[in-house]
């Protein structure tokens, strides 16, 4: 989902982070040899051959500007919002319309987000164009636009749902609205990751059990689940067609409870070799071993309470500062949602960098496992972890030496330099501690 977007649900307060790692062909899994795991190439640590890390150092670069100004753009929107009283406007609208308020946050919300949506398609548009250019990306463009409608659409829904429920509790609560605002999304922010697998991501993506379409490879992955104790169920193992829309390698977990699964890319199982599969697969078995969604649903609920406090603050703050500049009657007033957006967009971009950091720690954690549970189960389990972060890394373009500050701030992973060096240093079966998840 595009980083404005996926703002503008956090906004709402009805966003969780997703873990992933990083969409069927009918190609036939290959069968697990010594032979092939002997010849996975030797990987010392990442590298780039001259003419990929030129392009892997321009998409690099293009990449951070894009960053950058993405970041500063989507303030500068909302300011104007403001500035420009669009909100005031929209309301007024919405007044006329119905005297009912339920029926005017109807009619004010998909409005204002269409508003904010078509500021931003410039630049949705030339992302997308960069991944084109790059080979990252094959989907055409009325495919693409289609895929942008409806994740504008996704939004809307949640936004406007959040939005009642927000200026609902803040008329019976002036000064607690916060809290109760934050506890009652909490089950909604559960209800959110449950039904994201069966009923969002199907509407983006075709997924297929990989039972049906990659016998072998789950025949495979039993192996790994059995290494590590663990039963995960064929039918909660899936394979997403994403070749025909990218050409980037990835799997993930996602889901809870009964939702609960693991997917893995057809471009991921089409050209890696088995065991580097199966690493990538011990990776995200890793997730759903540590229950890191459960963690990540924790970890958002302690930063939404923390963002929603202070926002409370900040948002009547700039009421006071400047509500009768931009026509904002007060707290209460639709046309006071863009202020909750912008205060809200503000908290997040503070707050990426301890967001970024636990998702690096949640993945390296996965590394690890991924390491582990696949141990003994082909030769040198050590290089064929580098070489499948080989893999991912060369295929996009992933650049070498990306700013340490940069990293630190925005990266939800670990480099892919750092990465292969972990994975060809951790060697733990021969000390005291011993492994730390798999013993």
């Amino acid at each position: 989902m595009k980083t404005a977007t996926f703002l503008l649900i956090i906004s709402a307060g009805l966003a969780f982070p997703a873990l992933a790692c990083g969409q069927s062909s009918a190609a036939q899994a290959p069968t697990l040899t010594e032979s092939q795991a002997e010849h996975t190439p030797e990987i010392t640590e990442y590298s780039l051959p001259p003419e990929k890390l030129a392009k892997a150092e321009a998409l690099y670069r293009t990449r951070t500007v894009l960053y950058l100004f993405d970041m500063i753009f989507g303030l500068a929107v909302l300011w104007a919002v403001l500035r420009l009283r669009i909100g005031p406007a929209l309301r007024d609208f919405a007044e006329l319309v119905s005297r009912n308020r339920f029926f005017q946050t109807l009619i004010f919300v998909p409005l204002l987000l269409l508003v904010i949506a078509i500021a931003s398609l410039p630049l949705d548009i030339y992302g997308h164009h960069i991944s084109l250019a790059y080979g990252l990306s094959v989907q055409g463009w009325v495919s693409w636009a289609g895929d942008w409608l409806k994740s504008e659409a996704v939004l809307v829904g949640i936004a406007t749902l959040a939005v009642l429920g927000l200026f609902r509790i803040i008329a019976k609560s002036p000064r607690r609205w916060w809290f109760y605002f934050w506890l009652i999304t909490l089950p909604f922010i559960v209800l959110l990751v449950f039904v994201a697998p069966v009923i969002l991501d199907p509407m983006f993506n075709t997924f297929i059990a990989l039972e049906n379409i990659q016998p072998q490879l789950v025949r495979a992955i039993e192996k790994v689940t059995e290494r590590g104790g663990l039963n995960i169920p064929r039918e909660h193992m899936f394979e997403m067609k994403a070749s025909e829309k990218v050409t980037t390698y990835n799997a993930y977990v996602t889901g809870i409870g009964a939702t609960k699964r693991v997917v893995v890319w057809d471009n991921t199982a089409r050209d890696m070799t088995m065991p580097e599969i199966l690493f990538v697969f011990g990776h995200e078995m890793g997730h759903y071993v540590l229950n890191h969604i459960y963690k990540g649903l924790a970890f958002f609920a302690a930063i939404s309470f923390a963002g929603l406090w202070l926002g409370r603050r900040i948002v009547i703050a700039m009421l006071a500062r400047w509500g009768a500049n931009w026509r904002i009657r007060d707290i209460t007033d639709l046309a006071s949602l863009p202020v909750f957006l912008l205060a809200l967009t503000l908290l997040a971009l503070v707050s990426e960098p301890v967001n970024s950091a636990f998702s690096r720690h949640l993945e390296h954690q996965a590394d690890i496992y991924g390491l582990e549970v696949t141990h003994g189960l082909f030769p040198d389990n050590q290089h064929v972890a580098a070489a499948a972060f080989q893999k991912l890394g060369e295929k996009s373009y992933d650049y070498p030496t990306p700013n340490a500050l940069l990293v630190f701030w925005s990266y939800d992973h670990p480099t892919i330099q750092q990465r292969i060096r972990f994975a060809l240093h951790y060697d733990p079966w021969d000390t005291p501690r011993g492994p730390q998840y798999v013993k």
